[in-house]
C-alpha cells in the first residue's frame, strides 16, 4: 500500500457538485446551518445532512452549537485556501475570455477570502508589501521581513498577532479573479481586522464582497500604494 497522501478521499468529498457548493457558500468565514447549506447546494434536508456528514468526517467542515442549532463552518485556512485555488483553477482552464473571474465588479474590486482580503485591493496589498521587501520568501516559505514587522507594528498589530506558529503568519494565496497572489495566512486576517475596525471597510451582510469607503480607499492606497508597471511581483525575488 502507497504512504502517500490519500488525495483522492479528499478529491472525491469535494468533486460532488452539492459538496462543493457547500464549500464555496463558507468562504466568506460565516457559520451557516443545516438548512442554509441545503438551499445553498439545492438540495433537501436530509441529502444535505448526509453531504454534510461527509464533509465533517472528511475534516473540511466543522459544527458548532449554539442553543438549539447547530452552525457549519470551514475547518481550517488550509481548508479555505485550497477550495480559492480551485475556484481559481476553474476559471483558468475554461475557454478564456476576456475577464476573468466574477461577473460582480465589487468582487473583483474587494472581497474576503475566508478571513483575509482578496480580489484587486488584496493583490495590491500584497505586491506592495513585496516590492518594499516587507515580506521575503526563504526555506522555510513566505515570511515577514524585519521591515516588514516594523511596518506591522507601527500600522497596530501586536506582538500575539505576529507571533511565529499555526496556522502560517504569512501564505500567498491564489487569487481567483485576478490569478495573482494575494495574502492570507494570520498575517492577511490582522490586517483585514485592523482595517475593519480603522472603519476604511465594511463587508457585505451576506456574501463576500467588501466596500472601501471614499476615505478608506484613499487611506488604504497611503499605506499599500500601488505597484509601478513592470516591477517584480514574486516574493521569491527577494531576500530578508
Amino acid at each position: 500500500m502507497s504512504d502517500s497522501p490519500d488525495i483522492a478521499r479528499i478529491a472525491a468529498l469535494i468533486g460532488d457538485p452539492a459538496r462543493a457548493n457547500m464549500l464555496m457558500a463558507l468562504m466568506p468565514g460565516r457559520a451557516l446551518t443545516v438548512s442554509e447549506l441545503a438551499q445553498e447546494a439545492g438540495v433537501g434536508l436530509a441529502t444535505a445532512s448526509s453531504h454534510i456528514a461527509q464533509l465533517q468526517a472528511g475534516g473540511l467542515i466543522s459544527a458548532r452549537k449554539s442553543g438549539r442549532h447547530k452552525y457549519l463552518e470551514l475547518a481550517s485556512v488550509e481548508v479555505a485556501a485550497l477550495v480559492e485555488q480551485l475556484m481559481a483553477l476553474s476559471i483558468a482552464t475554461r475557454p478564456l475570455r476576456a475577464r476573468p473571474g466574477p461577473k460582480d465588479a465589487a468582487l473583483r474590486h474587494a472581497r474576503v477570502c475566508y478571513d483575509h482580503l482578496a480580489g484587486q485591493c488584496g493583490v495590491q496589498l500584497y505586491q506592495s508589501l513585496v516590492q518594499r521587501g516587507c515580506l521575503v520568501q526563504d526555506a522555510g516559505g513566505l515570511g515577514l521581513s524585519a521591515r516588514g514587522h516594523d511596518f506591522a507594528r507601527h500600522f497596530g498589530l501586536s506582538a500575539e498577532d505576529l507571533r511565529p506558529g499555526r496556522p502560517a503568519l504569512c501564505r500567498a494565496c491564489l487569487d481567483w479573479s485576478q490569478r495573482q497572489s494575494h495574502l492570507g495566512g494570520r498575517l492577511g486576517r490582522s490586517l483585514l481586522a485592523e482595517m475593519q475596525r480603522r472603519g476604511w471597510l465594511a463587508r457585505s451582510p451576506a456574501g463576500r464582497a467588501i466596500r472601501f469607503s471614499a476615505a478608506g480607499s484613499r487611506a488604504f492606497d497611503r499605506a499599500f500604494p500601488p505597484v509601478f508597471a513592470g516591477a517584480v511581483l514574486d516574493a521569491a525575488a527577494f531576500s530578508p
